[in-house]
């Protein structure tokens, strides 16, 4: 049966949010079949950058036993 689980994060902290879906694969045997993202720029408040972190969100596509 294909399900799908959902996670988000912020830009600056991709390292993070990778070892998340990483490590939650290896732990449920998940069978991925389709990993899709998408990034949504943030306006307002900046950083000493110029711009502060956009949302992340990686959607995965998965198959159970």
């Amino acid at each position: 049966m294909r399900q799908v689980k959902i996670f988000k994060s912020i830009e600056s902290e991709l390292w993070n949010m990778e070892k998340e879906i990483n490590a939650w694969a290896q732990e449920t045997g998940a069978k991925i079949v389709q990993v899709t993202g998408n990034i949504a720029p943030q306006t307002g408040s900046s950083t000493s950058h110029g711009f502060s972190s956009s949302d992340i969100l990686v959607i995965v596509l998965y198959e159970t036993a």
